[in-house]
């Protein structure tokens, strides 16, 4: 991830007075070529409180015990991130578990002995009567809201028997599961209903016998989990109504092993993340991604590791997910619950490859020939991929360049990425995503005048990155916060898409919940960002067919779009300023615009540029629906506002 253009940070408030009406000239019989519908994209890495703690309902820390439970307890650091200017934010870099009892009493379980990963942790009992186990603080818990989970021992039957209780904030204990010990691992249940809200519950794990027991792993979730995901995250993945999401990185992508995301969940071998802070548990893999993408009804886009992965590694992955039963790899897939293929069309091969701070790189030189056979492999599992090559437009374009010369053939899209951060005046920052969309496709359009590889080819653009990117991290790594006028920014921003629908194929806002996120979920709630609700607003009202318009501009912008059999105009205004401003809209030429009496009417708006919206609080940025009447063809837009106006036309 990186940035292209930047500012200075600081909010502004701006004041409101009436302004006179601007004039906006519709080219309703010139429509540009048609807004591909994954412009509407999402993505979603390994990385923070993005799966783990915003969309993946598991509420326990190091469940399987990547860490080793130490007599040490400091399980949390602060860490800064330079480049983006942020403040200090926790980190996991220890165990989350407490020792109960004297020290010496957790130690390692022999290597025959583990259950998952390198390491359980083993309960030396003291014998006196004094407990011994392990304890984990600060779970979050809603009142009269039911947990499910399990845990996994075994150990000597003297070491038994286990008790497993949760307690709230004020100590009450809410429940005493009491498991009798095998020599061998076995899973038993866990079950309770909060009687009051808390923020610092607790879970403990302890016995008063003798010998020794084995923790194998332990989970916990809320039981209105959907197949392992949050409902309350779910819920609002549903209102962006996504095409499609590209998944599992970035950065992440090139250090990760998808074979560490299959099979039995609780076998699974927790990993430190190869690329960013914290552990990454496993439990979401495959088929969970795959499961997540049929309940939203959304096109998978997987993203192979071509970093410190191999052409043999991208290729099983593929068959895996692609392969017939009578395949290798599609056997076991069958094997692991899914007899049928996934039928995966799109594939991100690498991920920003070109920059030394990703793992796996390589020169230029030599990666474009580690691109075409991965492709090539890949293609002899399935023909007809939409294969995604890395790109980048930086560096006077030489990299692009060389993709383009020498993997023309082997791609049929190219990546960019683009991220901003932040300007104090609202309308430079609203400006910046725009500005940056729009310097990839005229660099684009002059690869396709200047490049012979290019000619008779139909490559566009996946911006499958694409955000602003600035502000302390609140929801963890890379968990900033989303403002009012981040949403006129990204509205303007899609507008910018569709002015260039002939170059823009996909975009992937990045990312999809805390880190960078549209989303935002914090332990017991979620909610649309800012941006979010822009997204959403788009997806569900703008038209296909983009019409020229006359007026886009810093403080003030204007896109428009037949909706897709023409019977309707939708027209969409971002207001930079703190003016209440009119559009008078009028058609160029022979164009018949006719006399708008009502329209439909989107508003998304708050009281200030820094307003945004806290998951469990009353939202500061709203989206409002209105159905309106028009005078004299011309639209209201207030201060610090998206609007999105759809009506018919008239003869």
């Amino acid at each position: 991830m990186r940035f292209i253009l930047c500012g200075i940070v600081l909010g502004v408030i701006l004041t409101t007075s009436a302004q006179a009406a601007q004039s906006v000239t519709l080219q309703l019989a010139k429509p540009g070529e048609a807004i591909s519908p994954y412009i509407y994209g999402q993505f979603a890495e390994h990385l923070g409180h993005s799966i783990y703690g915003g969309m993946w309902a598991e509420m326990i820390e190091d469940r399987k015990f990547c860490f080793h439970v130490s007599d040490d307890y400091n399980p949390w650091s602060f860490a800064t991130d330079p480049q983006w200017n942020t403040g200090p934010y926790k980190v996991l870099t220890a165990s989350p578990w407490k020792v109960i009892g004297p020290a010496g009493t957790v130690t390692a379980a022999a290597a025959n002995q583990t259950f998952v990963g390198d390491y359980t942790p083993q309960v030396h009992l003291p014998g006196n009567g004094e407990a011994g186990g392990i304890l984990q603080e600060g779970l979050a818990l809603v009142k009269g809201k039911t947990y499910t989970g399990h845990i996994v021992l075994a150990g000597d039957k003297t070491a038994g028997p286990v008790v497993v209780q949760i307690l709230q904030d004020d100590g009450f204990p809410l429940d005493s599961g009491v498991v009798t010990l095998t020599d061998d691992f076995a899973s038993h249940p866990i079950a309770f209903t909060a009687t009051t809200d808390s923020e610092l519950a607790r879970i403990s794990i302890l016995s008063h016998g003798t010998g020794n027991y084995r923790i194998g792993t332990i989970s916990l979730m809320p039981s209105d989990n959907i197949d392992g995901w949050r409902a309350d995250t779910l819920a609002c993945l549903k209102q962006l109504n996504i095409p499609i999401m590209r998944w599992p990185g970035g950065n992440f992508v090139s250090g990760y092993n998808w074979r560490d995301g299959i099979g039995e969940r609780d076998k699974r071998p927790p990993r430190r993340n190869p690329a960013w802070h914290g552990v990454e548990l496993n439990d979401v893999g495959i088929h969970e991604f795959m499961n997540l993408m049929s309940m939203l009804k959304c096109q998978v886009y997987l993203a192979v590791n071509t970093g410190a992965g191999s052409v043999d590694e991208a290729a099983a992955e593929l068959q895996y997910v692609n392969g017939g039963p009578d395949t290798p790899m599609g056997k076991l897939r069958a094997q692991n619950g899914h007899p049928d293929p996934f039928n995966v069309k799109f594939v991100a091969v690498g991920n920003e490859m070109f920059g030394t701070w990703q793992i796996g790189y390589m020169p230029e030189a030599q990666y474009v020939l580690k691109h075409n056979q991965v492709v090539d492999a890949l293609r002899k599992v399935t023909p007809d991929l939409n294969l995604t090559a890395v790109g980048d437009v930086g560096r006077d374009g030489g990299w692009d360049k060389l993709m383009l010369q020498t993997c023309a053939d082997h791609m049929t899209l190219l990546s960019e990425h683009v991220y901003v951060k932040e300007e104090k005046d609202v309308q430079k920052h609203a400006d910046l995503l725009p500005a940056a969309i729009q310097h990839v496709a005229d660099a684009f359009r002059g690869y396709q005048k200047d490049i012979p590889q290019m000619q008779g080819k139909n490559i566009r653009i996946a911006m499958d990155e694409w955000n602003y990117w600035y502000g302390d991290y609140i929801y963890g790594e890379l968990g900033v916060v989303y403002h009012l006028k981040d949403a006129l920014g990204v509205a303007r921003g899609l507008h910018a898409f569709y002015r260039n629908s002939d170059i823009f194929y996909m975009a992937n806002y990045a990312q999809t919940v805390n880190v960078i996120g549209a989303i935002k979920a914090n332990r017991t709630a979620a909610s649309l960002e800012s941006t979010g609700l822009v997204l959403a607003m788009y997806r569900a009202h703008f038209g296909s067919i983009p019409v020229p318009t006359n007026l886009s501009g810093t403080d003030f912008d204007v896109s428009a779009a037949w909706t897709d059999d023409k019977s309707e105009l939708t027209v969409a205004i971002v207001n930079c300023t703190g003016n209440a401003e009119t559009v008078a809209l009028s058609a160029a030429g022979t164009d018949k615009l006719g006399t708008i009496n009502a329209a439909k009417q989107w508003i998304i708006t708050g009281s200030d540029a820094m307003s945004f919206n806290t998951p469990g609080k009353s939202p500061q940025v709203t989206l409002g629906e209105h159905d309106v009447q028009i005078i004299n063809n011309t639209l209201p837009s207030p201060p610090l506002s998206v609007t999105l106006y759809r009506f018919k036309v008239g003869s």
